[in-house]
């Protein structure tokens, strides 16, 4: 079994953390530090861990908060090589990994009246793990001098903080403050994205992707404006970027973006949709076939989704789309296709029992549906 989220955080992390920091501040109260960030430790979740070990920081690291981000900034490793940082920790050269969490929020809670200090810091800090939710404090109480900041970062030679230029000022990041000042009003950030979606690393687009996808799920025809302006001619690095982007319109059916990708019109055939087995319970997993029959005397492009109406505990259903294929059915091409879907239980749904809708959506329309009674 996998180890649990939480210990991410644990008691060799605070240890490990204690003796960095005394190494840059011999000052540094390890003892006492240690001592407030183990107390009642194990019982708590992960972010409650990473918020618990900031106080410990806040009663232990120096008043002045210039002094304390130097100290930060000393304890620190070298920064991670390659885009992917998730497996970094931290080791004899310094802190990195997931101990970043209480230490930019330490910033954010000590850094509020020195806001271009404090990004200093969380420029290092992301080069060892992220500072993307620290990030968004700033981006709501000091605009001006934050966009300023990320305007420079978007060129900066580390793709760590070319990629926080970006994934900090997402206007919905997961686990994060939602910044509703962008999500009613997302210009600020497009002068950002513009400079990065050419980005030559991989991580950095796919911020971009995720940061345009939150946007059109609030501004659906700014997203429709970017495809306009950004796809024709566009690399095949950029247009992976926005077909990525599209993924929530897509899903919805949107009828210009499907038609910027070749997807607007509507199956020229037949469709049948048939589900195995019709009862089933939670843990099992439900069998879709798709046959279908072209008419055409050409090919067409076609995407496929279905979506699950999920019973809700009031009896209605709500719909969950998700991803089901992507092809080019040939003239007068007969194709079977197949998906298996779990009903397995998931901390993010509550399963509920009754009879469940699935649909089949072809380039966003709706063209075939069945049922299924789940029991719990």
């Amino acid at each position: 079994m996998a180890e649990a989220f939480k210990n991410l955080i644990h008691a060799g992390t605070v240890r490990e953390a204690a003796a960095h920091l005394q190494r840059a501040w011999p000052d540094f109260d390890a003892a006492r530090f240690e001592a407030l960030a183990l107390h009642g430790l194990d019982a708590l979740e992960f972010k409650a861990r990473a918020l618990h070990l900031c106080a410990a920081l806040e009663a232990t690291l120096p008043a002045d908060f210039a002094q304390a981000a130097a100290v930060i900034e000393a304890a620190l490793a070298p920064p991670g090589v390659g885009d992917d940082l998730s497996l970094l920790r931290s080791g004899p050269q310094g802190l990195a990994g997931w101990v970043v969490w209480p230490l930019g929020e330490f910033v954010v809670r000590r850094g509020d009246a020195q806001p271009q200090r404090a990004l200093q810091t969380l420029h290092a800090l992301t080069q060892r793990h992220t500072a993307e939710w620290a990030l968004r404090p700033f981006i709501e109480r000091h605009p001006a001098i934050t966009f300023d900041t990320l305007a420079v970062w978007a060129t900066d030679p580390s793709a760590h903080v070319r990629r926080l230029a970006s994934e900090g000022s997402r206007p919905r990041l997961p686990w994060g403050l939602q910044l509703k000042g962008l999500i009613r009003d997302p210009s600020p950030t497009l002068p950002l994205l513009r400079a990065l979606q050419d980005d030559p690393s991989a991580y950095v687009r796919r911020s971009v992707a995720n940061h345009l996808n939150d946007i059109a799920k609030d501004h659906p025809p700014l997203l429709v404006q970017w495809l306009r302006d950004h796809l024709p001619d566009a690399s095949p690095e950029r247009r992976a970027l926005l077909k990525h982007a599209c993924r929530t319109l897509i899903k919805q059916g949107h009828p210009e973006v499907l038609k910027a990708w070749g997807l607007g019109r509507a199956l020229r055939g037949e469709l049948q949709l048939s589900l195995s087995p019709r009862r089933l319970a939670v843990g099992g997993a439900l069998q879709l076939t798709v046959q279908l029959q072209s008419t055409a005397a050409r090919a067409q492009a076609l995407l496929i989704d279905y979506a699950v109406h999920h019973v809700k505990a009031n009896g209605e259903r709500t719909p969950k789309v998700f991803k089901g294929w992507s092809l080019q059915l040939g003239a007068h091409e007969q194709r079977i296709l197949h998906k298996r879907h779990s009903m397995r239980a998931v901390t993010t749904r509550r399963y509920h029992a009754g009879r469940h809708e699935v649909d089949v959506r072809v380039n966003g329309q709706v063209l075939a549906s069945a049922f299924f009674d789940l029991s719990l």
